[in-house]
């Protein structure tokens, strides 16, 4: 299949096609790396800035996420075996006493498109599972919160790798709807994504 075709099948949200494209590209020989940055990659890139001109919504980005999803499932492990190395690796997870995760979930799949590994650490994570994440090497720890009463965890975390000595080693990225600009410096984090379209930027930034 033409990566052409899969790319378009991953905007119109098809991922039963997305899947057979990635399959049968691996099995007529191509590299899973050149599948990965010409079939998969392109199409999540066209969908966030889509989305941040306002020509595309949130439910367009899941749709096209998932089927993109569809293709990474298969294609993930060859990648492993090809060796390809992927941006970085990011720690996602949203902070304790919050069980929201649309966006945390959106955000995932976009970094993933873009080409990141992701750790998804669920909803409701304590402090210490966020150090944890970092203890087994992540490049950036993405912290999400959707209400205004769990967004005090965030510096608890900040703080939390402050005190196991490792938050030179991260960088720290934060999101959801209550969270700016403002609390984002305000609490010493690196990055703040308003939006998963915003997040993929913000990373790859923040890797420089």
């Amino acid at each position: 299949m033409q990566n052409e075709e899969i790319k378009a099948a991953i905007l119109r949200g098809d991922a039963a096609t997305v899947a057979q494209g990635v399959k049968e590209n691996l099995e007529a020989g191509q590299e899973p790396g050149h599948i990965l940055n010409e079939a998969l990659v392109p199409p999540m890139v066209e969908v966030g800035d889509l989305y941040e001109k306002g020509e595309v919504y949130v439910p367009e980005m899941l749709v096209a996420a998932h089927a993109m999803k569809a293709g990474m499932e298969i294609l993930r492990p060859e990648l492993v075996k090809a060796g390809v190395e992927p941006l970085g690796k990011v720690a996602l997870g949203t902070v304790q006493g919050d069980i929201h995760d649309i966006g945390k979930n959106l955000v995932g799949m976009m970094l993933e498109g873009a080409g990141f590994e992701v750790l998804d650490l669920g909803i409701d994570i304590p402090p210490d599972k966020f150090v944890e994440a970092v203890e087994t090497g992540v490049d950036i720890v993405g912290m999400s919160g959707l209400l205004t009463t769990t967004i005090p965890a965030m510096p608890v975390v900040l703080q939390s790798l402050e005190a196991a000595g490792l938050r030179d080693k991260v960088k720290v990225m934060v999101g959801g709807a209550p969270v700016t600009e403002a609390f984002m410096q305000e609490i010493g984090a690196d990055g703040y994504a308003p939006d998963a379209a915003s997040a993929v930027r913000v990373a790859k930034n923040l890797l420089g």
